[in-house]
């Protein structure tokens, strides 16, 4: 083979070679540019995520404080009528009590 073709030949390998790695760095630029663009998506669905998650706990707290609030006002509720109730049968004792002293403070005037 004459030296002309063989020096073409190699600047004909020389030029497909870079074009190759020219292709190979965009692919690669590309590759970079859509694993960014991944990892943001994964970044903002997770935060996403947590921010539910947050949220659900919260409102598992509130409802839970709320429940334990509603028998807590049940559970006095509850006590208050039973002291009412002790209260009212109290009375009848109570004025007897009363009545039976202001007798014998007017038995002992006398």
């Amino acid at each position: 083979m004459p030296r002309p073709e063989v020096l073409e030949r190699v600047r004909e390998a020389e030029d497909e070679a870079d074009d190759i790695v020219a292709k190979a760095e965009d692919d690669r630029e590309e590759r970079i540019s859509e694993a960014r663009e991944r990892a943001e998506e994964i970044r903002a669905e997770a935060e996403e995520e947590a921010n539910e998650l947050e949220e659900k706990r919260l409102t598992d707290a509130r409802e839970e404080i709320e429940s334990e609030r509603e028998t807590l006002l049940a559970e006095g509720e509850r006590e208050r009528e039973e002291l009412e109730t002790r209260a009212e049968g109290n009375v009848d004792d109570t004025i007897e009590f009363v009545i039976e002293k202001f007798r014998e403070a007017v038995h002992a005037q006398t």
